[in-house]
């Protein structure tokens, strides 16, 4: 004969099906790719920078830090060298006598 459940082994028993469920659920669809930009590893730097000034950063952590950001520089150098103006030739002065 069967034991009857007691409220304890009915709890244990959802317990054990919601993890499995949920375990085993495969995602729907393929979850979009992270977007990390330029402009965002250039205000990472720029937080780096603020927080070093405020000193967020122990003495220890300081040479480990240094080095990301220096790494991080380095690749923005790289990546996007400073924007030039877009509009050399709009700056320079027309030939004398054309308008």
């Amino acid at each position: 004969m069967a034991k009857a459940k007691t409220k304890k082994d009915a709890k244990a028993d959802q317990t054990a099906t919601a993890s499995t469920s949920t375990s085993t659920q495969e995602p729907t669809g393929q979850q979009p790719a992270p977007d990390l930009t330029i402009a965002d590893l250039k205000n990472l730097s720029t937080i780096i920078d603020v927080a070093s000034t405020r000193g967020a950063f122990r003495a220890n952590e300081m040479a480990t830090v240094g080095v990301m950001f220096n790494k991080l520089q380095a690749f923005l150098a790289k990546v996007a060298p400073e924007q030039k103006p877009e509009n050399a030739t709009a700056n320079t002065p027309a030939p004398a006598g054309t308008k």
